[in-house]
């Protein structure tokens, strides 16, 4: 079995909470599935902070110097200035209220969504342990039974969230005997993931192009 290249990982997501009684919402759901992982969104976060950080402490040291008797600096007037006369049906205003608006529809969608979408939720056998696989570790382990089917000469997988898409290139036997034994021995291997919700085959097989 052939391992991933670079630092990507293939390993298991574990997701222990902490020791206690468990409230309802940390139980898993009634029909047997799995929700998914949350994302800890740490770098637009950060971003967010980082801007709110620097604005607030220039206005606080603007506002802080003219309470000090200093003239307040030229782009606050400049600002106050332009907000004072531009009217609302100005190109530029109606920009900045767009931007403005689709950041905050941006963060309002990074808060209400999970998130996290390479990482498959696994079954739940033990309640107060969480798993789930890499999207590419199940590439990896599909590509890798189905380089084991005879005929088959090179495969691509795709996997996502909700569907595994398999290319195939066969240069012996027919094809639709290579399809089925791909049906058969990827669905196996994908039931011995252990994934929540499997994700739908889609098998393609294609004979290899004799060049010449």
């Amino acid at each position: 079995m052939s391992e991933p290249r670079g630092s990507e990982t293939t390993l298991p997501v574990l997701d222990k909470p902490p020791q206690g009684p468990r409230d309802q919402g940390d139980a898993p759901p009634p029909d047997g599935g799995e929700r998914r992982f949350w994302s800890a969104r740490r770098v637009p976060a950060g971003i967010v902070a980082a801007a709110l950080l620097v604005l607030a402490g220039a206005f606080l040291y603007d506002v802080a110097a003219v309470r000090a008797g200093r003239s307040a600096l030229a782009w606050r007037r400049g600002l106050a200035r332009q907000l004072a006369e531009r009217p609302l049906d100005d190109t530029w205003v109606l920009l900045g209220a767009g931007v403005a608006a689709a950041l905050g529809l941006w963060l309002v969608l990074l808060a209400v969504t999970p998130g996290l979408r390479a990482v498959l939720p696994m079954r739940r056998p033990h309640p107060d342990v969480r798993a789930g696989l890499h999207r590419s570790a199940v590439a990896l382990v599909l590509r890798d039974r189905a380089m084991e089917v005879a005929g088959v000469q090179s495969v691509r997988v795709r996997a996502r969230r909700r569907k595994a898409d398999v290319q195939a290139v066969s240069h012996f036997r027919d094809l639709d005997d290579v399809r089925a034994d791909l049906d058969a021995v990827l669905a196996d291997a994908l039931r011995g993931l252990g994934l929540a919700r499997p994700p739908a085959l889609s098998v393609h097989v294609r004979r290899t192009v004799r060049k010449g």
